[in-house]
Parts: C-alpha cells; structure tokens; sequence
C-alpha cells in the first residue's frame, strides 16, 4: 500500500470538535470499555472456575466474550486518545491493522453466533444425544473453524482495500477506519471494489441473518410444542441469544449493506454496534442469564471469604 500511496496518515474527524463535548465524550466511552472489559473477562473467568458451566454454550460464550474484548480494543483505545489530541490522526498502518482485527473479530464473532444456534439447535432437537453429538472434539472444531472463518474474510476484505492507491484528500468523516470511508478516498475508480465490498459484507450478513431467525424460529416452535421440562430455561437462552444476533447483525447491515451512501444516522449506528454492543453483550447474557447470575455470586462469595481468611 504504501507504493501505491502519497498518504502516509488519516485525519479522523471523529465525533465532535467542541472541547468540553469531547472530554465528557472521552468520560462516557472510557467508562463504557472498561465496563466491556470487565463484564467479557467475568464472563471468560466464571465459565472457567464454574465446573457446572463447563457445557458447549458456555465454552461458545466463553469464546464470544473474548472476541468481544477483541473487538472494542481495536476501536476504543484509539478512539479514547483523539478526544484528548488536538490532531487526530492514524498512520496508514495503524489503519490497516485497525481494520484487519476489526474484520477478524467481526467476522468470527458471526461464525461463533451460527455455532450457538447450532448447538441450541442439537439441545432442543437432540436431547438425549446432546452430549454426544456436540463432544469436546465437536466443539474445539467449530471454534477453530470461526477463527480461520474471521481470519479468511479480514484477508479478503484487507486485500481488496490493499489494492487501491491514495493519492489525497485523507480525511476520514468517522472516529475509526472503516472501508466504505476508506474507498472514497482512494485515487481510481473503485466501483468493482465497492460491489465486491457489498457482497463480501452485507449481502453474506443478510443471509447469515437470515438463517439464523429462520432457525431460532424452528428451535422457539420446537421449544413451545414439546419442550416440557426445562421450557422456562430454554426459552429465556434462546431469546437471549435472539437479541445478541439481533444487536449484532441489525446495525451490521446498515453498515455494509447499502451502496456506500452517506446517512444521518451512520456515526450513531456505528457508535452502538461499534462501541456499545460489546459491552450490552456481556449484560444481556449475565442478568438475563440464572445459572450466570448464580455463578458469579459463587465466585464473588467464594472471592471475599479468600480474603477475610488472608486478613485473619
């Protein structure tokens, strides 16, 4: 890229130029990351420590929650210190690998979602099979699977961006790199590349969804028509998991699936998922969660009678 390009570094426009807005912005998103941090490594920590948790659900969340750790480190952290810098800017570099772990993350979060339905899918369907069907071996695949899926679809998507030359202006209108800014301001035509862009993006997004509510549908059906035992616990993970795919794909497809034109609502709709999704993730499927919920008092109790025995 940089043999193809004049542009050396990017100026994040970001949220707002008012100095006083941008310090309580920089309050607000600090306090929302280390929310998100602390909440996915609760969750990673809980699951662990928690014999009883040790199920293919749970390893699969266990996963999502360090994805999601991931994920807000590579937009956040950056996002934090131009609030604070009078020039907000990127290297072409930081850019690129901004993007890549963007991708990366993005992208297995969205196999590992498929893996769940599947999972709950088996559960429901499969009862007194479930542990068979869905072993250790099983499990392990399917992460390792999401992780070379999100690894392929950030090459692919880097490699299109990698391919343009960049000869100048180098203003990007949001507070992180993303592609369809990222496109516009490449020096060629670069019809192909948003059609590819599109596909690689949103249209897949689209049908991914798409199977997913079809699926969780069947498995709510199944669920309300034969489930007897149990029905409460099953329809409250199902819905859980319900939202989290809808939290996650719904502003997705807004992004990446239009024609690159500009909205009102583009910076809004990138904030949530980009910043404030993470974060409601490890909410949700904590409060909404009663083997969650009484994990973590376990562990919290178990935590400070630790320390009282160390002070005594």
């Amino acid at each position: 890229m940089e043999n193809q390009t004049n542009v050396n570094e990017f100026i994040l426009v970001g949220l707002s130029n008012d100095p006083q807005l941008q310090i309580f912005l920089f309050l607000v998103f600090l306090v929302i990351y280390l929310i998100t941090l602390v909440g996915n490594t609760k969750i990673m920590l809980v699951i662990r420590e928690e014999p009883h948790l040790h199920t293919p659900m749970y390893f699969f969340l266990s996963h999502l929650s360090f994805v999601d750790i991931i994920y807000s480190s590579a937009i956040v952290p950056k996002m934090l210190v131009n609030f604070l810098a009078k020039h907000k800017t990127i290297s072409v570099n930081g850019c690129i690998a901004q993007m890549f772990f963007i991708f990366l993350s993005s992208g297995t979060e969205v196999f590992f979602l498929v893996g769940m339905a599947v999972d709950q899918y088996v559960a429901i369907h499969k009862p007194l099979r479930y542990l068979i069907i869905m072993n250790q071996g099983v499990c392990v695949g399917i992460v390792a699977l999401s992780w070379l899926g999100g690894l392929a679809h950030s090459a692919v998507q880097i490699g299109l961006i990698l391919q343009l030359p960049y000869c100048g202006p180098n203003i990007l209108d949001n507070f992180y790199c993303d592609v369809p800014q990222i496109i516009k301001l490449a020096c060629t035509d670069t019809h192909v590349v948003k059609l590819q862009m599109v596909f690689n993006g949103g249209v897949l997004l689209v049908v991914v969804f798409i199977i997913l509510m079809i699926s969780y549908t069947i498995i709510l059906v199944k669920i309300r028509t034969h489930v007897t035992d149990g029905k409460h616990k099953a329809l409250s993970t199902c819905g859980t998991q319900i939202t989290v795919v809808c939290l996650i794909f719904i502003p997705t497809i807004f992004i990446y699936a239009q024609s690159f034109k500009k909205f009102a609502l583009d910076k809004v709709v990138s904030v949530i998922y980009r910043v404030i999704t993470p974060m409601l993730n490890s909410m949700i499927y904590m409060l909404r969660n009663a083997e969650m919920k009484k994990a973590i008092k376990r562990l919290v109790s178990r935590i400070l009678f630790s320390g009282r025995k160390l002070k005594a």
